[in-house]
């Protein structure tokens, strides 16, 4: 007890490094806990997603064009012994509303919060004609009963109860039981109809799995961030105590008791800190998970909620994690307390002593990290593989700082011609080492900022360029009845009426869709096209060649003459390759003939209107009297606003969590500096007894920092710009199947420059100050110790 007291009594000396320490371990902690809350609650959202039909074992029954399925239909097969369940798929003031046969629907269909039992239904088809949501779902206009089992903005009821509230009468499809008769042939093709696999969790993860990663990285890269602060912390706790260390050995303190001590005093300020992080974390992902909410459902069609539960589970890694985390920042400084003789110096060790040799290793290791970070990046191929480059990278780049910055300070002392400028870029190298943690995460974060900020602003440019590209037309109208009809009603309003028309279909083995471009001159001058031969359209109309997304021609390696496998019996040349930002699916257009003689029986299920804009709001007026509703009404400024929306939540906390990083770095340069203030009073006590002022001494203190935050922004500027093309070309390739120009904001830098100077002068300011207002006394009692 009386050595843990020793040892405890440095904080109680010291609790700024304590607040340091705790504070860089639960800054670290929260973020990472952060990501992995969100994450788990998307993750939980899927399962709930394919739990509900139970669609991770069920496949269904559609007709190719997706249109419902006659009653009759469903009537035939029922009679054939085929064991199918109806399901109506409609839209209802702004819900996604299910209507499912409780008679027929195959077991583990409706979930078990629902029906209450094994064949209690009443609920569900009784005469209240309840709709079931979820408890964050409004719907004020129905009469409602809440599960915890539906997803957000999703309704289950009887089919006949959302028939009469959609007016549908025929299934969107039928529920095809695993188990089938034995003496009934396939249901495959029965009746023209197409046997599909439903959607599963897994495909959502799947989808969705780059976003998590990309998260994932963020929140490891903001944890080492503040593992940086922790390490500094412990670093400079161990040199600071060494005289107690030291004491303690001589009056017969075994050394393992002292390094147990010492282990455990970290263990117990990790799990503390640790506990910490977790609640700081839980607020972050609960204010984040909205905008992460937002992304998943206007992006990937995931239905996450925007409420954040708490998992225990992710809690327990998150504290596990810190533990390792601690245990990674104070194995160094436990290794040296280990190795330290009984009769070592009892004052503050020179860390510059042995600093050649370790910048040689450094310089080595950070090299042999950028060689494997260009290894990987020339010939890796997977997410993994493109986050492991970018992981090396950073790692490089933060490992070679130090020699760099000591090299760079070398070189600049002889501009230096005043003794004191002389002196002062010497103590700035002799310093480094002591700052050089904070420096690596300064370097991180503003390599982070650039490299994301960077890919932001290229994958916005190019996607609003695009986006108005592709919306040509000035109106779009889906069809609510009879396309004809509308078609029909639409033409003599209209300069021109040009069908939107697909479905989804398997090309290459890659989930796509095929749809049909009329010729007009909308798509012909602004279709934004990658590569194409030189006469693509008129191929294209002329029924001998496709165009495919990019997406597409990556993911199954396409290239300019290949030919392509539309359909049994079709073959196309590969005409062009279009950039199609946004779609995680393959896509294959076709000429409007063509896809008419191969798929007769699809109708287009929307028109892309060319018309004068002063005529869209009449327009619009003609088709509300004629009966159609506002949600199948679109102009092109709508449709650019809410596709910019989306994008804008895509890349929101990656933002957050690059602020956030910058902020972390800040505060471990404040540490850092504060730490090393009162270290320093031997190298400045003998320049304040040779004349030199308190308040100059202090001025160099700031002007020291901005040096070495200037150095650090121009290393960090090249690392960030080399982690925005990795980004660009290797993350986004793998992760959505699209390559993206890479485009330069140097308006962007000078802000994070700035930012840059001003976390620095704010870390040295409080030190400085302090050093101003230092007692003459207590520089004269350097002289008084043996230095």
């Amino acid at each position: 007890m009386i050595g843990l007291g020793a040892l405890l009594s440095h904080w109680r000396r010291r609790p700024g490094q304590l607040a340091a320490l705790v504070m860089g371990l639960m800054l670290a902690t929260a973020l990472w806990s952060a990501v992995q809350a969100i994450n788990a609650e998307a993750r939980t959202a899927y399962d709930r997603a394919a739990a509900l039909l139970d669609s991770q074992n069920l496949a269904r029954l559609a007709r190719p064009d997706n249109g419902p399925i006659p009653v009759a239909d469903y009537v035939a097969l029922r009679r054939q012994g085929y064991l199918v369940s109806p399901v109506i798929e409609a839209r209802h003031d702004g819900l996604t509303l299910l209507g499912v046969d409780p008679l027929t629907a195959p077991p583990g269909v409706i979930p078990p919060d629902i029906l209450g039992g094994a064949t209690d239904f009443q609920e569900l088809s009784g005469d209240t004609a309840l709709v079931f949501i979820s408890s964050e779902t409004s719907a004020p206009t129905l009469n409602t009963a809440t599960s915890a089992a539906l997803p957000p903005d999703t309704g289950l009821a009887d089919i006949a109860t959302v028939a009469a509230l959609s007016g549908q009468r025929d299934p969107s499809y039928l529920i095809v039981a695993a188990q089938q008769p034995a003496s009934l042939p396939p249901i495959a093709g029965t009746l023209g109809l197409e046997l599909r696999s439903a959607e599963t969790a897994a495909d959502l993860g799947e989808l969705t799995g780059s976003f998590h990663l990309n998260l994932t990285a963020f929140g490891l890269l903001s944890f080492g961030v503040g593992l940086f602060i922790a390490h500094s912390a412990i670093g400079l706790a161990v040199e600071q105590r060494r005289q107690v260390i030291r004491t303690m050995r001589a009056l017969g303190v075994p050394l393992r008791q002292v390094v147990v001590l010492m282990a455990g005093e970290l263990l117990a300020i990790a799990t503390i800190a640790g506990i910490l992080g977790i609640a700081l974390g839980y607020m972050i992902a609960a204010v984040l998970l909205p905008g992460v909410a937002g992304t998943l459902r206007g992006l990937y069609g995931a239905p996450v909620s925007g409420e954040l539960g708490f998992d225990p589970i992710w809690a327990a890694w998150a504290l596990l994690i810190t533990l390792i985390g601690a245990a990674i920042a104070g194995a160094g400084a436990l290794w040296r307390v280990a190795r330290m003789p009984i009769l070592a110096p009892a004052l503050p060790r020179a860390w510059a002593m042995r600093h050649g040799r370790v910048l040689r290793w450094q310089a080595i290791l950070g090299a042999a990290a950028i060689l494997s970070a260009a290894g990987l990046a020339a010939f890796g191929q997977g997410l993994i593989l493109a986050f492991s480059a970018i992981a090396a990278l950073l790692l490089g780049a933060a490992v070679l700082l130090p020699p760099t910055l000591t090299a760079v300070l070398s070189l600049i002392n002889p501009l230096a011609r005043a003794p004191f400028g002389q002196w002062a870029l010497a103590d700035t190298r002799q310093q480094v080492p002591g700052l050089s943690l904070a420096l690596m995460a300064l370097l991180l974060a503003l390599a982070a900022n650039i490299g994301v900020s960077t890919m932001v602003g290229s994958f916005r440019d190019t996607f609003v360029t695009w986006i108005e590209q592709r919306l040509g037309s000035e109106l779009y109208v889906f069809a609510e009845g009879d396309p004809d009809a509308l078609r029909s009603f639409l033409e003599p309003r209209a300069d021109a009426v040009l069908p939107v028309i697909g479905l989804e279909r398997t090309v290459l083995g890659e989930a796509s869709r095929v749809r049909a471009l009329a010729d007009h001159a909308t798509y012909r001058d602004g279709w934004p096209l990658l590569d194409a031969v030189p006469d693509a359209w008129d191929q294209l109309y002329a029924g001998q060649a496709a165009f495919v997304n990019e997406q597409l021609q990556i993911r199954a390696g396409l290239s300019i003459g290949d030919r392509l496998p539309v359909a049994p019996g079709l073959d196309l040349l590969v005409a062009a390759i279009y950039a199609d930002y946004g779609n995680p699916l393959g896509e294959v257009i076709l000429g409007e003939a063509i896809f008419a003689a191969t798929y007769p029986d699809i109708a287009p299920f929307g028109f892309a209107v060319r018309i004068d804009p002063a005529g869209v709001p009449e327009l619009i007026n003609a088709l509300r009297a004629y009966g159609q509703s506002d949600r199948a009404i679109s102009d092109q400024a709508a449709q650019r606003e809410l596709s910019i929306q989306i994008f804008d939540r895509t890349f929101q906390i990656t933002a957050a969590l690059s602020a956030l990083t910058l902020g972390v770095a800040g505060l471990a340069m404040l540490i850092a500096f504060l730490t090393l203030a009162q270290m320093r009073l031997p190298q400045v006590a003998p320049l304040w007894a040779m004349g030199e002022t308190k308040n100059r001494l202090a001025r160099g203190e700031v002007i020291r920092a901005l040096i070495l935050a200037a150095l650090t922004f121009a290393l960090a500027l090249p690392v960030g710009l080399v982690l925005a093309w990795m980004l660009l070309n290797l993350v986004n390739t793998q992760a959505f199947g699209w390559r993206l120009p890479m485009v330069l904001y140097p308006g962007d830098w000078l802000q994070l420059a700035a930012l840059a100077f001003l976390a620095s002068g704010l870390a040295a300011l409080w030190p400085a100050l302090r050093l101003a207002r230092l007692a003459p006394a207590r520089l004269l009692q350097v002289f008084a110790h043996e230095r």
